[in-house]
């Protein structure tokens, strides 16, 4: 019969030993069937942390004690726990810190019409936070090693006129205003935009889940992008279970975000925002894909064209049609009552293709360029480049000679 042991808000020091089924627990070494009691608000607090009640956890894992755990009935043994913490994407120490964490995105999140979105999306916070600790790294490593990078960040400011900000922004990459009509594809636009932006100096990572974990994905009603400024690394993140179309709007978007100097993030409907500064990087966005001057010459009432042109969405071809006097009221409102009974449009699945070529995308070639850098030159130990790429081993050696 295993011993019972009973934790309340005080931190309790655990510690794995190299034993498979024992834990160092308070300076005891114990079997892993030993049954613990925790605080029952600990449960509860991890359930929501993971956006879950107990009926919805309940729903998804019906084998789980969850219910018998908080309500005292039954103690879990640390195995359990353990188990417990892994489904709700929780380090298990965290049920037995003396204080819980205070966790929050650590930059504003903006919801189309829908403003400012203030709950917390465990998700999201992971994914930022991932993106946040491969920038802290690149900021040292790039001054240590005085490497010069982005040079746009702070640029300009919101009271800077959308036609000069545009014009930087297309010297900055290099991009005429019918750069997207030669391309067959909003793929390859996205790819050109993608070379362009990491050319200038940033540094960009798509993702569709956390990490690389497929059981954990990034809804594209909580995050579509974001932006993290800095002058030596900044970075933007784009949602790749978005659509083509989309993820190149993101890419504009959060360009002038960095150009504002001004780190935030996206999400939802793709309709425009209220708040002023993110307006003000939809107008650059917009008017970097699609130019009036341009649309006004090509313009045939006829969004799908347009939109196979520019490689933007309906959505966005429309909004600037009517903005700019070329379509209506009446044929805006038609069309959007159109568009909006459509189902949120998403890259359409694939069997999976190349878990490395993913990678690249996942990890950022110039990222990962930096890394294999600094690992070579004894600068970063092969733990942490596990670590901020999140390959491990022979993946990591053969991401790294194969795919950069």
């Amino acid at each position: 019969m295993g011993h019972n042991y009973v934790f309340g808000t005080r931190l309790s020091p655990f510690l794995m030993v190299d034993k498979p089924d024992k834990v160092l627990l308070n300076g005891e070494l114990l079997d892993m069937a030993d049954r613990i009691q925790i605080a029952p608000e600990r449960y509860v607090w991890a359930l929501n942390r993971a956006g879950h009640t107990e009926g919805s956890y309940m729903d998804s894992h019906p084998k789980s004690h969850i219910q018998e755990w908080i309500s005292g009935e039954i103690r879990p043994t640390y195995k359990q726990l353990d188990d417990f913490a892994k489904s709700v994407n929780l380090p298990v120490g965290y049920l037995f810190l003396e204080n819980l964490p205070v966790e929050e995105i650590p930059i504003p999140m903006f919801r189309g019409e829908a403003g400012q979105q203030n709950h917390f999306n465990l998700n999201v916070y992971d994914t930022v936070m991932n993106v946040q600790a491969r920038q802290e790294w690149l900021e040292e490593y790039l001054n240590e090693n005085e490497i010069d990078t982005c040079k746009f960040v702070g640029s300009i400011s919101t009271k800077t006129s959308i036609s000069e900000a545009v014009s930087r922004l297309r010297s900055i990459l290099e991009l005429e205003s019918r750069w997207a009509f030669s391309l067959s594809t909003p793929d390859a636009a996205v790819s050109l935009l993608g070379q362009k932006l990491e050319d200038a100096g940033v540094f960009l990572a798509y993702n569709g889940v956390v990490g690389n974990n497929t059981h954990r994905k990034l809804k594209v009603s909580e995050c579509r992008g974001f932006a993290l400024v800095n002058e030596k690394a900044p970075y933007i993140f784009v949602n790749s279970a978005d659509s083509k179309s989309a993820q190149l709007f993101t890419l504009i978007h959060e360009t002038a975000h960095l150009m504002l100097g001004v780190s935030a993030g996206h999400a939802g409907s793709e309709g425009f925002h209220h708040e002023a500064t993110e307006r003000y990087c939809d107008r650059v966005a917009a008017e970097f894909l699609v130019p009036a001057s341009v649309l006004r010459e090509i313009w045939n009432n006829d969004t799908k064209s347009a939109s196979l042109r520019f490689k933007a969405s309906e959505l966005v071809i429309a909004r600037r049609a009517h903005d700019l006097g070329l379509m209506s009221d009446t044929d805006y409102k038609d069309f959007w009552a159109i568009y909006s009974q459509r189902q949120i449009s998403a890259k359409k699945k694939s069997s999976g293709g190349s878990f490395y070529l993913t990678s690249v995308k996942r990890v950022g070639r110039s990222f990962a360029i930096h890394v294999r850098n600094a690992v070579n030159n004894r600068q970063l130990g092969y733990t942490e480049a596990y670590r901020l790429t999140g390959l491990y081993g022979k993946t990591y050696d053969h991401f790294m000679t194969h795919n950069i």
